[in-house]
């Protein structure tokens, strides 16, 4: 089941002139699937820019009353298929606040990481994607640390992620922007 999105919380999904775009705030919790020496990674893009693309790890928002860990569990069965439980996932591993300018909005969240390590690989499933998901996603990939390296991924310190990352000490990444259209470039 899709979770639940207010009106207001709707991307424009076209794009506007960057001063105009609007500003959204929230929290999210992100998911490092490792398996077999790779990470899983979900090839996303900004709708307003035709040919834009890079990779990223699944998660999302929290719904109201979720926590980032449950969150994280849920953002991971509707954009993956993969079904674990609250407790199975480590961490969070990591934390920071970022900013994406998109075509269309600007994006600030303040973003917990959590690890799932599997003993293989599996064939993930897109049947749970939001609308918007299936405007922006396209695909799914496992990659290894060194083919991270020719790839453009967010979090771009996701190579960090990969190994030993654990709850006992969570990487605090601080503030950073991953943007197709600068958030310099102005916002309402």
């Amino acid at each position: 089941m899709a979770s639940m999105v207010n009106e207001s919380d709707r991307r424009p999904m076209v794009a506007v002139p960057p001063p105009q775009r609007p500003l959204r705030q929230r929290r999210a919790a992100r998911i490092v699937v490792r398996a077999a020496g790779r990470v899983l990674l979900m090839a996303d893009s900004d709708p307003g820019l035709p040919g834009s693309g890079w990779w990223v790890t699944p998660g999302g928002g929290l719904d109201a009353g979720e926590t980032s860990r449950q969150a994280a569990a849920r953002e991971l069965a509707e954009e993956t298929g993969l079904r674990v439980y609250a407790t199975d996932l480590v961490g969070p591993i990591a934390h920071r606040v970022v900013r994406h300018g998109y075509s269309d909005q600007v994006l600030v969240q303040q973003e917990d990481f959590f690890a799932l390590d599997l003993p293989a690989v599996f064939t993930p499933d897109a049947a749970g994607f939001t609308p918007e998901e299936q405007v922006t996603l396209s695909g799914f990939g496992w990659f290894t640390a060194e083919e991270l390296g020719v790839l453009v991924v967010w979090p771009a310190e996701l190579a960090l992620l990969l190994v030993g990352a654990t709850n006992t000490q969570p990487i605090d990444f601080g503030e950073v922007e991953e943007s197709t259209v600068p958030v310099a470039l102005g916002h309402r």
